[in-house]
């Protein structure tokens, strides 16, 4: 449990530091019940097929049914997940989970129809039935949902047609996963000690993180090499991937990939394009922050492999679990007494696997099926870093709990579009205390970079990332041609553009296109800067207002999925319509910044 020596079996960490996963199920054989009634409950969606315009009733009854399957199957298969996760060595759980997962497909299988059925219905039926009974007034939301996707829903024939080509044109995904984990090689290096290391995926970042300056050149150079060997397989790759969007988007009726991919969370391109040009009128901020990076590391010269290595020194800063649950509860105390007391129940009482284990499985998740209350899977180590990651995961948990406790199953789950920003509040406020809080110059030093750091890899790089995704696809939309000297010539350019004048913009730094895997799934990554960004507006209300801004969050969270994003931060004061909230992020990282360089002067 300190992250040293072997580690521990799970029968030798603590019943205080486990989960309780009994909360879901007491016993398999519990589970094995609900799994037998999944199986039933198929039949008994087969009798709804063909009937749904019927009668106003039927439409509620297989509505009634769609979400109770839903719920269970849910249920059912995160529990065998979970046990699973606690350690993946485990036949017994191995076994649960591909029951679950086989299950599932046949789940959404079957209740495959209702959605085209539904759409089927003339819309003066529809509206006559939502008349009639009383019950559809529950799925006004979700039914609206499916009315506002009707146009770009095709016949019958032609939605069999996109599902049968479904697996071929997932190709460029798969082959660049291939490529990306499996036949690529990377060279290997001298470490700090001279000795011969081989370069990974997952060296990769601890390598330029590196103290040694020549070890991190090297490393830059060989991980780059590789790439550079493949480019024309990738780029003929990433081009088919860019196409297959064009592909769905004109096959659908939307009038580009972006406007295509913003349509599930009924976002308007302006949200996208005021990203982007915000962060591009703020570029002056980042290119601050890369000229105080050199002259802090004290180099004549900054390159792009030192743009990782911290530019303070490694603070010996030891933090137990005890103190890091204390900290966040602290930080965390602007939400108020009520979040703060649940939060702390939940603690104490199964929702945290805290320690890794032998089979245990890697990183950190929030997760928990409806109808019981949310879990967080952790492998804590005694640093700063994962005091964070408690906070955020915790984040996650309490959204879910207020969602789950306030909404019905079918609007209890919220996307992905906002799922980050109640986690990424909670490190915004455990942060904004501990810069309060923390006295040794050191440390503040430590947390400033900390946060800048954050700063530059979520709302700057990512936004820089979907520069880059938006201009491929327009370019490819135009009739260009994606070749491996074009996408370089872009990302270069970009790279020049958002780095500034302070940082040699190494020609390697040209191929980066090509080893992330983000690019295969278009239009994502502005998310992360978008969420980040309303975040910490959310964070500056709370701090600046109090009582209102937080009654307004905590409403927030209890809306789950029950409308569109966009609405939904309306609900907690931050209005992404407009360039605002990024506007408002990025006077916090100068203000940050501003303490950065006094503190260094």
């Amino acid at each position: 449990m300190d992250g040293k020596g072997s580690l521990p079996g799970r029968h030798e960490i603590p019943d205080k530091f486990k989960w309780r996963l009994e909360d879901i199920y007491p016993s398999n054989e519990e589970w094995e019940k609900d799994f037998q009634q999944i199986q039933a409950m198929l039949s008994e969606v087969e009798s709804f097929r063909g009937r749904l315009g019927l009668s106003a009733r039927t439409l509620l009854k297989a509505l009634e049914l769609d979400a109770r399957l839903r719920e269970l199957n849910e249920k059912v298969f995160v529990y065998a997940r979970m046990r699973r996760d606690e350690d993946n060595t485990n036949p017994v759980y191995q076994a649960l989970t591909d029951r679950a997962e086989s299950l599932s497909a046949r789940v959404q299988a079957a209740l495959s129809f209702l959605a085209p059925e539904i759409l089927a219905l003339p819309e003066e039926v529809l509206e006559r039935y939502r008349r009639e009974e009383s019950g559809l007034a529950l799925y006004d939301f979700l039914l609206e949902e499916l009315r506002r996707q009707k146009e770009h829903v095709l016949s019958p024939a032609e939605e069999q047609i996109i599902a049968l080509v479904g697996e071929a044109i997932q190709a460029p995904d798969s082959i660049f996963r291939m490529l990306n984990n499996a036949d690529i090689s990377f060279p290997k290096i001298l470490d700090e000690t001279g000795n011969e290391i081989e370069i990974t995926h997952g060296r990769y970042t601890r390598l330029l993180e590196s103290r040694d300056r020549r070890m991190r050149k090297d490393a830059f150079k060989a991980f780059y090499s590789s790439y550079r060997g493949l480019k024309n397989t990738i780029a003929a790759t990433l081009s088919s991937s860019v196409k297959r969007d064009i592909f769905y988007a004109r096959v659908r009726k939307h009038p580009s990939a972006l406007q295509a991919s913003l349509f599930e969370d009924n976002i308007p391109p302006e949200v996208y394009d005021n990203l982007i040009q915000t962060v591009r009128g703020h570029l002056g901020l980042m290119h601050r922050y890369t000229a105080l990076r050199k002259r802090l590391l004290g180099l004549d010269e900054l390159h792009m492999y030192d743009l990782y290595v911290p530019v303070v020194k490694d603070v010996p800063w030891e933090i137990t679990y005890p103190e890091a649950a204390g900290m966040v509860r602290e930080g965390l105390s602007p939400l108020g007494r009520s979040y703060v007391e649940t939060m702390s129940k939940g603690i104490e009482s199964g929702w945290i696997d805290l320690y890794e284990s032998r089979g245990k499985s890697s990183g950190a998740y929030s997760w928990g099926p409806y109808g019981v209350h949310p879990y967080v899977l952790m492998n804590y180590q005694n640093n700063l870093s994962n005091v964070f990651t408690l906070a955020h995961e915790l984040g996650h948990a309490m959204h879910s709990y207020y969602s789950y406790t306030e909404q019905p199953y079918i609007y209890a789950h919220y996307k992905i579009f906002t799922a980050e920003v109640a986690s990424t509040v909670n490190e915004s406020l455990l942060m904004d205390y501990l810069l309060k809080t923390v006295g040794e110059r050191d440390k503040q030093l430590y947390l400033l970079n900390y946060y800048l750091e954050q700063f530059r890899g979520t709302v700057f790089r990512q936004t820089m990332f979907a520069e880059f995704e938006k201009i491929i696809h327009e370019r490819a939309e135009a009739g260009e041609a994606l070749t491996p000297d074009s996408l370089n010539e872009l990302y270069y350019r970009l790279n020049v553009d958002y780095h500034g004048p302070a940082v040699v913009v190494d020609q390697d730094i040209a191929l980066e296109w090509a080893r992330i895997p983000h690019f295969y799934s278009a239009f994502y990554v502005y998310k992360y800067a978008t969420g980040f960004s309303a975040a910490t507006a959310i964070t500056r209300l709370i701090l600046t207002q109090g009582e209102p801004a937080i009654g307004n969050y905590i409403s927030f969270l209890k809306k789950g999925g029950s409308d569109y994003p966009l609405n939904l931060l309306k609900t907690a004061g931050v209005d992404l319509s407009t360039p605002r909230p990024v506007q408002d992020a990025l006077q916090l990282f100068a203000q940050l910044l501003d303490r950065l360089e006094g503190l260094t002067d």
